[in-house]
Order: C-alpha cells, then structure tokens, then sequence
C-alpha cells in the first residue's frame, strides 16, 4: 500500500454520473472503487470558507474535494492522488465542472508528500483506506483495494502528512470505521486537538457504522460529540436529514464550527 504511484491506465470503461442532485458531475471508472456515501459525507463535514485553501488526501477522482468546490465559493482545492489514472481524472472532473480556476490535481503519494507547501493549507480533509486486510477479504480489483485496505500504522502517516500541510490552528476532517475511533484518537494525539465526532447510521437506531471527525492543529479543549447522522429510517427510506447532504449538498453541523 503506497508504495509508489500506480502506472496510468487508459483502458477501462468510464462512466459519467450526477451527485449532489446533479450539482457535480463525476468521470469513474465503471468496475471498482466509485463514488459512494463516504466522499460526499466528508465533504459536507469539511467547513471551508472563501479565500482558503483546501486539499483532499487520497481524492481519487476527486468527489469529496470538489464537492467542497460545489458548495463553498471562492475557495482553492487541491486533490492529491496517487494512482495516476485516478489523478487523470480527477484533472477531467476538474474541468468537466469549470473548476479551472480553483482546483488542482496532483499525483503523489500520502506518505511522501512533494510540490506542496507546507503549512500552507487552511483545510485538509481525507477518507483514507480504513479496512484491515486481516479482518477482511480484500479485493482483488487493484484500485479498490488500494482505496479500501490500510497498511499498518497508515492512519498515522496520514495524520501525519496533514499536520505538515495545515496552517497553525487549520482543521483536519476524515471519515473513518465506527469502530476504530480510539484508533483516530491515537493517530491525531500530539498534532490536533479540539475533536469534534459525528457518528454515521445506516438506519435509525442501529450502531454506526462511520465516523466523521474533526480536529484542530494544535487545538485544545474538550472533545464535542454531535448528533448522530442516521441515512435510512426504520422502513430503510433515505432520512430527509441524509437527503439534505447526499443530494441537496446542504453541510453538516460538524462543517460549521472550527
């Protein structure tokens, strides 16, 4: 796992799909890794304000950075990548939604971080690979795996990276497992401080299954757990609180402080 930038890759079908009530339109591959609830979360989590500077870790195509870019005015995105054929089109969705002017795409490695400035972002968000591939059957679709399956310890090299990117007192926002919050927690010990939780449901009263947390670089105070998101209700029906963000691109009470 990031171990060097996938070679590009042309070949595979691509198809080109409507989010966010069809106020982003998206190039991706059509077997593999898509566009899901995660990215659209993160994204609605993600507070950014006109002027900042944003940067999406591991943005893939770049659903969560730039539906940032859909929602917030004014603000600069850049969407790190490192399977190049990813990257590529990243760059496409870039103009495909005439973002030219505030965004950017760029292949690189988490983990070894080169052409950016550090200290110069006011927002990082990120959804890294969170499944344990011993707990898990990993895909066998390359560029799936590489979105789904953690090394060890990478959660922290992430942190890591983002700590190096922000500004002092700049907001860090990911989206992890429910149940690997203390892991989160460990991972952002030292740099961030001021987290903030918001828990994810797939249906009204059944345990999370996401987390989306934010945290402040160098921050202090008491952690603040929000409401809990719930996506479906008891007769597996989008809530009108999901639909809001999923289709809307209304952000969630976790972007609006920090």
């Amino acid at each position: 796992m990031n171990c060097g930038p996938m070679a590009a890759e042309t070949a595979f079908a691509i198809t080109e799909d409507a989010v966010l009530g069809g106020r982003l339109r998206l190039r991706q591959p059509k077997k593999g890794h898509r566009v899901g609830h995660d990215a659209i979360l993160l994204a609605a989590a993600t507070g950014a304000q006109a002027g900042e500077q944003v940067v999406d870790l591991g943005a893939g195509i770049g659903s969560a950075g730039l539906a940032v870019a859909a929602r917030v005015a004014g603000v600069h995105v850049t969407l790190v990548e490192i399977d190049a054929a990813l990257a590529k089109l990243a760059a496409e969705n870039i103009a495909l939604n005439r973002f030219d002017d505030r965004a950017n795409a760029l292949q690189a490695d988490v983990e070894n971080l080169t052409g950016l400035v550090p200290g110069s972002f006011d927002r990082v968000l990120m959804n890294p690979p969170f499944n344990d591939a011993a707990r898990l059957n990993a895909s066998p679709d390359p560029r799936r795996r590489l979105a789904h399956v953690a090394a060890s310890g990478l959660l922290s090299r992430w942190a890591a990276a983002a700590a190096s990117l922000l500004k002092p007192s700049g907001t860090l926002t990911l989206i992890w497992r429910a149940d690997g919050l203390a892991e989160v927690r460990a991972a952002l010990d030292g740099s961030f401080g001021r987290l903030a939780i918001l828990p994810v449901l797939p249906k009204e009263g059944a345990d999370p299954i996401r987390v989306l947390v934010r945290a402040v670089r160098g921050g202090t105070g008491a952690e603040t757990v929000y409401p809990a998101l719930a996506l479906n209700d008891a007769d597996n029906k989008p809530t009108a609180a999901a639909e809001a963000v999923l289709r809307g691109g209304e952000a969630l009470s976790l972007a609006g402080e920090a």
